[in-house]
C-alpha cells in the first residue's frame, strides 16, 4: 500500500511497517511545487483538515498543539529573554504562532522554502497559520541552507521545524548546517530541531544525533506524543554551547503561556527531559 489517499482513507506507513489511516473527505488543495507535492484535505474524523508533503503527514488541526507547543516552549522558556527567533520551515505556522506568545519577542524570522505552503496553509488552515501576518514577523521564501551561511550572533532561538531528511528537506541534517546554525546564536542560544520517531524512524534518529553531538557541546533530548506523527511518539534535540536544559525557567512567562496552550505547563515540562531506556540507548 503507497501512502496518500486511496478508497477513501488517507494512509501513511512509516519504514517500520506500520501506520496510521484517516477517513479522507473533499480534497481542498492539491498542488505540485517546485519542491513537493502540497495537499490538503478534509477528514471525517476529530482531526479536521489533514495537511500532507509528498503523501506524508505534517499536520492535523486536531493535533497540531501537541508538535508546536513543545517545539517551541520547551526552549523557549529556557532563555532568559528570547527576543529574536529563527524559524526554519515551519511553513505551515504553527510554530510562528507560539513563539509570538512570548511577550520578550521583537522579532520572528521564517525560512521556507516552499511559498506553496505558506499560501495554501494560509488559506486552508487559519487556526494554525494565523499570525504569519504579525507585523514582528519577517517571511523569507527560500533555502534555509544558504540563508544561514553568513549569519553570526544573531538569534537568541533557532527552531529547526522541518521535514523529514527526505527531498527538500535533507541538507537540513548536516554536520555543515548544524555548524552554521550554531554559529548563528548569540550567547545563550538555543536550537531546538525536530528529531524524528524513535518508535518508527530509530535509524534517522541515532544519525542525526551523531551529527548533532559533533557540533554542539550541550545536546540533550525531549520527547512527547503526537498521534498523528509515525509512531505516536518524537523527538526534539535541545542544542546550545552554554545552555543545558532546565537550568532556567522563566515561571511568569510559563504562567500566562499555560493559559493559551492544550498540553504545555510547567510540570509536563519538567518531565520532557525524562527518557525510556530504549531511547537512551539508541542515543
Amino acid at each position: 500500500m503507497k501512502n496518500g489517499i486511496e478508497n477513501g482513507y488517507y494512509h501513511e506507513i512509516t519504514p517500520s511497517g506500520f501506520g496510521l489511516a484517516i477517513k479522507a473527505g473533499k480534497v481542498l488543495f492539491s498542488e505540485q511545487s517546485d519542491f513537493q507535492k502540497v495537499e490538503i484535505f478534509e477528514s471525517e474524523s476529530s482531526l479536521g483538515r489533514v495537511f500532507t508533503l509528498d503523501d506524508l503527514m505534517m499536520t492535523t488541526e486536531g493535533d497540531e498543539y501537541h508538535y508546536h507547543e513543545m517545539i517551541s516552549h520547551i526552549p523557549m522558556m529556557n532563555h532568559k529573554n528570547p527576543e529574536t527567533v529563527l524559524v526554519i520551515g515551519g511553513g505551515d505556522g504553527g510554530t510562528v504562532r507560539e513563539v509570538l506568545k512570548h511577550k520578550t519577542v521583537k522579532k520572528v524570522v521564517l525560512c521556507e522554502i516552499d511559498g506553496m505552503v505558506i499560501e495554501a496553509c494560509k488559506k486552508y488552515l487559519p487556526t494554525i497559520s494565523c499570525k504569519l501576518d504579525d507585523p514582528k514577523v519577517e517571511i523569507l521564501v527560500q533555502d534555509a541552507i544558504e540563508y544561514i551561511k553568513d549569519k553570526k550572533n544573531e538569534f537568541d532561538i533557532i527552531l529547526i521545524d522541518s521535514t523529514d531528511p527526505l527531498g527538500p528537506g535533507e541538507g537540513l541534517f548536516t554536520e555543515e548546517f548544524y555548524t552554521n546554525v550554531k554559529n548563528s546564536l548569540k550567547k545563550g542560544g538555543i536550537v531546538a530541531a525536530q528529531s524524528e520517531s524513535p518508535v518508527a524512524q530509530a535509524e534517522s534518529v541515532q544519525k542525526m544525533y551523531k551529527l548533532l553531538k559533533k557540533v554542539f557541546p550541550v545536546c540533550e533530548t525531549f520527547t512527547s506524543n503526537i498521534p498523528t506523527y509515525p509512531g505516536g511518539y518524537w523527538a526534539w534535540a535541545f542544542c546550545s554551547e552554554d545552555v543545558k536544559p532546565l537550568s532556567y525557567f522563566d515561571d511568569e512567562r510559563c504562567e500566562e503561556i499555560t493559559k493559551t496552550c492544550k498540553i504545555y505547563n510547567k510540570d509536563y515540562h519538567m518531565a520532557r527531559f525524562a527518557l525510556p531506556n530504549y531511547l537512551k540507548e539508541l542515543l
